[in-house]
């Protein structure tokens, strides 16, 4: 701060004071300030002058003045007395502050003076912390190079101790690799052995190293060792997999599981020793599980019950066929070649364990085949997931497995391929193959792949056979011989039962799979039957006859398919579609027996236009005896129809149903007979002997109470 402007400053306070305590006036001291007109000026410039204007346009105080209507000249002297007035004002107020004003200057000089002092301090402490930066600087510098230095020698430590640590063989090491028992130690030693031999056999640096030269030859000696023995102890307890009884997993799991690292030691520095070892293992096993297979199927051979041979198909017959040939003894199962009954069971059990022979040898039980055939399926999809996931774990590879396990398929397939090839048991072979397809979703399930060639190759072979099978049936109806089947007996006839359980049995078989090939193999069954069928119906001699047979026949076929389930599907519905049109034949034939000459007027007679052809006008002459004769003897034929109905059909509710059928039948027929004579002239002679309609209906009531 300048104390020259300080100094005018504080002459000008003193001067204003003199002027207060002397009298101060003020218009001296100011002046006369008037505003002077220079109107003569020719300096003025009206450039911009447009632009002003148009900028005053929008001012409010500009408008406002020139709405009021005053000169311009008197508004702006009017201004420049209130700026003048504003001013003098302004410079009393600064002459009555003079004394603090005053005060504010020294105070200010003070001020001043101390922070002069100040600046000169921080100056001196600038320098001194100048200096002390300078000092800083050089030691982070020091510190930073020997941290650096410190950071070297510790990885170099860090090295050195882990190269010491890796290539020097303590003598624990030593004594446990040579003397000790294989166990749990065992194992941990061998892991560290394992590692320096990594150590040795990787790193350039460490091969050309003189401290390797001292500690080579005893590595290479304790690896051999460890390989002698390690292969002594697998050996050994590959040995005890042979012996008899002994159970094959829980040595696998609680034994050899326990020392697998031993195979990983082998593969990584012993390859030779461990292909040794994988050959006997693979040895070993297949020879295991190839003699408990055989010996399983051979104890499930004695279970075996025969269900059918070569000549139980539907077509066949099995009564005596000449002088000289005798029946074959029927098998006491014989109903098990036709119908699915309880065999159905074992898809439900599909999961259960497999059979123990010998249990069920001591109860004298015997099994259809494809229960043996899911209990070694069985066993062998646990032994086949065990064995998968141990030589997984143990070993570290899955293809072994198939090595091992050529040996039981082999097994398997010497028995399964004569049994196929000598089995006539369609259902059986149906039932297989459902087996089959179970097992595959439980592997699947299982997410263990090792048998899905296997079961597919087996699916593949139970197809043709149940094929070739299955048209042994068919080609038995289409070939039948009509004369031998034929009997002299309307009741269902055992070709059609045999049909209709076998037809049954494999629409339940195929509910939950929806195949479509054995679809369209059921139908040409279907069709062959239908032909067998209509041939035997025409044997009968009289019409009346062939319908009861084929009713019989259709009503028994129904009621079975049925059974397997609410809906038959297209063959059911096929049959019932037969049953219904030969229902309405028989309705007609039965009413024909007993009422001819009612239905033969009706039909012909009763529909005709009497007013168009008035020569063949109906008279009362021409119906009385029908009516008479109606009246007569209708409760007696009701009761025949009755009769013969009951003796005529197998099935009560069906032979119900048809006497039903003819009686609203006849009730058509006799009401069409009572319409035609309120048509005839005198007609009303007759309404004695007519028998009311409300008659009728009692007694088809009173017959459809026993329904």
């Amino acid at each position: 701060m300048s104390d020259i402007s300080i100094d005018a400053l504080g002459q000008a306070m003193g001067d204003f004071s003199n002027h207060e305590k002397h009298g101060f006036d003020l218009g001296a001291f100011v002046g006369d300030l008037a505003f002077e007109e220079d109107s003569g000026s020719e300096d003025i410039s009206l450039e911009g002058l447009q632009q002003e204007l148009e900028e005053c346009q929008s001012d409010e105080v500009v408008s406002n003045i020139l709405s009021s209507g005053a000169k311009l000249r008197d508004y702006a002297k009017g201004v420049e007395n209130n700026l003048r007035k504003v001013e003098l004002d302004s410079i009393e107020d600064y002459i009555k502050e003079s004394d603090n004003l005053l005060s504010l200057h020294d105070q200010i000089r003070d001020c001043d003076s101390i922070l002069s002092q100040m600046e000169t301090l921080l100056s001196g402490f600038q320098e001194e912390i100048g200096s002390i930066s300078s000092d800083i600087k050089i030691l982070q510098e020091k510190s930073m190079d020997m941290g650096l230095r410190l950071k070297n020698r510790r990885v170099a430590e860090s090295k050195l101790a882990k190269f010491v640590e890796d290539i020097i063989v303590p003598p624990k090491m030593i004594d446990v690799i040579v003397d000790g028992e294989v166990n749990e130690e065992y194992m941990k030693t061998l892991e560290i052995l394992s590692k320096k031999l990594k150590f040795v056999e990787a790193d350039q640096a460490v091969k050309s190293s003189k401290a390797l030269k001292d500690v080579e030859p005893e590595l290479e000696k304790l690896r051999q060792k460890a390989i002698s023995k390690v292969y002594d102890f697998i050996v050994q307890k590959l040995i005890a997999l042979r012996k008899p009884k002994t159970n094959i997993q829980i040595l696998q799991q609680s034994v050899l599981l326990k020392y697998k690292y031993i195979i990983s030691f082998l593969k990584e520095h012993g390859k030779e020793v461990f292909m040794d070892v994988r050959a006997a293992y693979i040895d070993t096993m297949n020879k295991v599980l190839s003699a408990h297979f055989r010996a399983y199927i051979q104890a499930l051979e004695k279970l075996q019950l025969d269900i059918a041979t070569a000549y139980d198909l539907i077509g066949v017959e099995t009564r005596t066929t000449g002088l000289f040939s005798r029946a074959r003894e029927p098998l006491k199962n014989r109903s098990a070649v036709f119908a699915l009954g309880e065999r159905i069971k074992i898809i439900k059990e599909i999961d259960q364990p497999a059979l123990i022979p010998h249990i069920a040898e001591a109860s004298s039980l015997k099994y259809p085949y494809e229960v043996l055939f899911r209990s070694l399926h069985k066993l062998l999809m646990d032994t086949a997931t065990s064995e998968y996931i141990f030589c997984d774990d143990f070993f570290g590879e899955e293809s072994i497995f198939y090595e091992i396990f050529a040996g039981p398929f082999s097994v398997i397939d010497e028995h399964f391929n004569p049994v196929l090839s000598n089995c006539f048991d369609a259902i059986g072979l149906m039932l297989m193959i459902r087996i089959i397809h179970h097992h595959q979703l439980i592997m699947s399930r299982r997410r263990i792949p090792c048998l899905d060639s296997y079961l597919d190759k087996v699916n593949i072979s139970l197809w043709p056979r149940f094929k070739m099978v299955f048209d042994s049936h068919l080609s038995s109806l289409r070939d039948a011989n009509i004369k031998t089947l034929w009997e002299d007996d309307v009741h269902p006839h055992y070709v059609m039962r045999r049909y209709a359980e076998f037809t049954a049995s494999f629409i339940h078989l195929n509910v939950e799979y929806g195949d479509g090939q054995l679809d369209i193999n059921l139908e040409r069954l279907r069709m062959a039957v239908d032909g067998l069928i209509l041939k035997l119906a025409k044997l009968f001699p009289r019409p009346k006859q062939q319908i009861v047979f084929l009713i019989n026949n259709y009503d028994m076929t129904i009621a079975v398919l049925k059974e397997a389930g609410p809906d038959g599907g297209k063959i059911q519905m096929h049959f019932e579609e037969l049953l219904k049109s030969n229902t309405s034949l028989f309705v007609e034939e039965l009413l024909v027996e007993h009422f001819s000459d009612l239905i033969k007027f009706v039909k012909s007679r009763a529909s005709e236009d009497s007013s168009s052809n008035p020569e063949r006008s109906i008279t009362i002459a021409e119906v009385e005896p029908l009516v008479r004769d109606f009246g007569s003897r209708w409760k007696t034929a009701i009761e025949l129809m009755d009769k013969d109905i009951i003796t005529s059909f197998s099935n009560f509710l069906c032979g119900m149903d048809i006497l039903r059928a003819a009686l609203t039948q006849l009730l058509l027929y006799y009401t069409r007979l009572t319409d035609c004579i309120k048509k005839i002239d005198g007609g009303s002679a007759l309404n004695r002997d007519l028998v009311s309609i409300q008659s009728i209906m009692y007694e088809i009531r009173k017959y459809s109470k026993t329904f």
